[in-house]
């Protein structure tokens, strides 16, 4: 049911991941600002604490990494350290320049398994962390954005959780979907068909990977494309749940394209927000006839359930 042929991760091409030392609060900081750059030049990013120790980095410490496929990204990557950081802190940044088979097999190692609500994210390491009654995701790529560690995602699965408490929704749809973590959890619990996509292609392939990892995949549709511009994504529609974790810009720019694809009744969850970032998300949406129901904040990023109002 996949809308893009599954790629071996050998057949990917190699990876240049680019990590820098930070705290929480100037590590994501920085993650919204670079954000910018994703629409310059392929690349991921990803701010996380590690939580056991690397060969290069100590438990407990915050690193802010860029995943990029060229050197111009590169390029991009270093001039935006040197202007937020200054040149000498920027030198200090650890270039690595792996096949993105191994990336994919390591990129989870230090992570400690994430609970959100029924949910339970972990790593093949982590299975024996798995109870009875847990709806348990295996993530073992995090070459895109959205990990289930992160915040973002976190707080998408709890307002998801709430949401299962009193309904269950009939059409779904994960905008920018990254390693899959909130289309696979809706596959796991609504057992129907789940629509998925992201701009980046290998993100596709690697969402795809993991939900046969899960044994979602015949529920599970994954499309390569930007926003919802994808034929799969529009014959879907009208949906009543969509998830967009994405960031504060490009959320902004999608509310009109959102609510065209949303049912009338329709409920979108959208994170990948700092604080300031919620008034200007919240503007464009009210635009499109949505108010805000609830909100989560989970390790300094917001989550919001919109509402479409009704008339």
């Amino acid at each position: 049911m996949n809308a893009t042929s599954p790629t071996d991760p050998a057949d990917m091409p190699r990876t240049l991941v680019l990590r820098i030392e930070t705290d929480e609060l100037e590590g994501m900081a920085l993650a919204r600002e670079a954000d910018a750059l994703m629409e310059l030049a392929p690349m991921a990013l990803g701010c996380y604490e590690l939580a056991t120790p690397t060969p290069t980095w100590r438990p407990g410490q915050w690193v802010l990494e860029f995943c990029l496929e060229d050197t111009a990204g590169l390029a991009l990557a270093r001039q935006f350290l040197e202007a937020r950081l200054g040149r000498e802190r920027a030198a200090r940044a650890e270039l690595t320049d792996v096949e993105a088979s191994d990336w994919v097999a390591k990129a989870l190692e230090g992570l400690a398994p994430v609970r959100a609500g029924r949910f339970l994210l972990h790593g093949g390491h982590d299975r024996a962390q798995r109870r009875n009654h847990d709806v348990s995701i295996e993530i073992e790529a995090a070459l895109a954005f959205g990990t289930g560690h992160h915040g973002t995602t976190r707080g998408c699965l709890l307002m998801f959780d709430q949401i299962l408490k009193t309904r269950r929704p009939r059409h779904v749809l994960d905008v920018g979907t990254g390693t899959g973590v909130l289309a696979i959890a809706s596959a796991r619990v609504l057992r129907q068909t789940i629509t998925a996509g992201d701009i980046d292609r290998v993100a596709a392939l690697v969402a795809q990977g993991n939900a046969r990892l899960n044994g979602v995949h015949p529920w599970l549709r994954v499309v390569a494309a930007p926003g919802v511009n994808h034929p799969a994504m529009r014959r879907a529609a009208p949906y009543d749940l969509i998830f967009a974790n994405i960031l504060a810009a490009p959320l902004r720019r999608m509310a009109a394209n959102l609510a065209l694809v949303s049912a009338p009744h329709g409920q979108i969850i959208v994170s990948g927000l700092l604080a300031g970032d919620v008034g200007g998300v919240l503007s464009a949406f009210r635009l499109q006839g949505f108010y805000c129901a609830k909100r989560h904040d989970v390790e300094g990023w917001v989550t919001l359930l919109l509402h479409r109002a009704l008339n």
